[in-house]
């Protein structure tokens, strides 16, 4: 029997009914994971395309039990007992004064700027490179999306750039945590306290990371993680906002609930509830919680497989650094990666173009990642035509990501460092150095 199939001798002490329809959930789920091992072993042309695929979600510990259980306890539509469940495991662990689910990052970004309450001609300082619901959460309150460059040791928005963006209608900054790793969150909070601006965490990718003993999402006024199946901790889709300034507590309740004020009737602190403001349906399942609540009890674990993964990686291609023909991720001291991701810098469009068809023909799948906001048909439509942002437009077209999730094998591993080692060493003698090609 797989280890992850382990729940099946837990003790249940519901009724025989619920006994019965538990055991039989299992006996589906353990169907379906033996499914599972036999399309991965089959020899189908997906499988025959892509042996290691970029992202594979995993199963860490009891998800399918828990969805069971949320079965019977009679609450699968949300804030039942895995999310509150989820809710506290965050906050403790995070120092979060209050964690809200939510249905995706993206709800979570939306929340935070009708919780900064803008406005049409209000302006949002952000990064061009990063994903398209930082911006979209914006422009929906009407709001214009201001981009500033990125650094190039981390990819993450350039705090020595910022304050040079702000205006009159600025009202907020949205920095964002590229790969796990945590913006120059001391001398944003330095700024945005000095020109009375409020500052929401995108930690999408930064769940389970810290920026000096701190975690991401807990350090803003507000924060918002992803469970997005592509994450560290996963739920399929799923996120969380994290409200850190007791100001806008009650306003994010609201606003969740679209635009009720439920959670106090529930309470007891009205007689009935009404709608009192703005809002939207971003409660999230409790069948969604069910999962995700499986896997934040194995958040050391899961965060210390990954930064096994990500070592092994970072080690075997040391060399290809030292010879100038790629670069590696750059963590600054004072921050503790997740491992989100493992990326890799080359020296050029063509050069990082080719070996990804190099991968693909040997059956890897590598991506690149962000087309910067700016750039894009939106971005360019929203006037953003003359943005000077060299250092994303640099950098966004050398990036490739490897292969990196909770199951991979070293093996696995070995196998991708050779095609990439074997590609650009086939090139080295043509190809410019890295180190020349992309200032460090």
């Amino acid at each position: 029997m797989n280890q992850n199939s382990h729940f099946l001798v837990y003790e249940i002490q519901e009724s025989l009914p619920t006994r019965f329809l538990i055991f039989n959930i299992c006996l589906i789920s353990l169907t379906l994971e033996s499914d599972i091992i036999t399309r991965t072993n089959s020899k189908s042309s997906m499988q025959a395309k892509h042996k290691i695929p970029f992202n594979r979600p995993f199963i860490a510990g009891k998800e399918l039990y828990y969805i069971a259980q949320t079965v019977t306890f009679g609450n699968m539509a949300g804030d039942g007992h895995f999310t509150k469940s989820c809710c506290e495991l965050m906050e403790n662990r995070f120092e979060v004064p209050r964690v809200m689910m939510t249905p995706s990052c993206t709800a979570a970004l939306e929340m935070c700027a009708m919780l900064c309450d803008l406005k049409p001609g209000d302006e949002v300082i952000m990064p061009s490179y990063t994903f398209v619901s930082t911006a979209n959460a914006v422009v929906l309150r009407g709001a214009r999306p201001v981009f500033v460059d990125i650094r190039r040791d981390t990819l993450n928005i350039d705090e020595d750039l910022i304050e040079a963006a702000i205006t009159p209608n600025t009202k907020a900054i949205f920095p964002v945590h590229y790969g796990g790793v945590s913006c120059e969150m001391d001398t944003i909070m330095t700024i945005a306290d000095k020109h009375g601006l409020i500052v929401a965490e995108d930690a999408a990718q930064g769940v389970n990371s810290f920026y000096k003993n701190r975690a991401l999402g807990s350090i803003g006024h507000l924060g918002c993680y992803s469970f997005h199946e592509t994450k560290n901790y996963i739920s399929g889709e799923g996120g969380a906002i994290c409200i850190n300034d007791n100001q806008f507590l009650d306003r994010a309740e609201i606003i969740r609930d679209k635009g009720t004020n439920r959670k106090r009737f529930l309470r007891g602190q009205v007689d009935k509830y009404s709608w009192v403001d703005i809002g939207s349906s971003y409660v999230t399942s409790e069948i969604v919680s069910a999962f995700l609540y499986g896997q934040l009890e194995q958040l050391e674990e899961i965060r210390l497989r990954r930064k096994a993964n990500f070592n092994h990686y970072h080690r075997a291609l040391k060399g290809l650094e030292e010879e100038g023909l790629l670069r590696r991720p750059i963590v600054p001291d004072g921050c503790e990666s997740n491992y989100h991701m493992y990326y890799i810098l080359l020296p050029n469009q063509g050069i990082r173009d080719g070996l990804m068809r190099h991968l693909n023909h040997h059956g890897i799948m590598a991506v690149f990642h962000y087309v910067p906001l700016h750039s894009s048909p939106m971005g360019l439509k929203m006037g953003n035509a003359e943005a000077d942002l060299p250092v994303t437009e640099e950098l966004a077209v050398c990036l490739l990501r490897l292969p990196l999730y909770f199951e991979i094998t070293d093996d696995e591993q070995d196998i991708v460092i050779q095609a990439v080692s074997s590609y650009l060493m086939s090139r080295s003698t043509t190809t410019h150095k890295v180190k020349k090609a992309i200032r460090i």
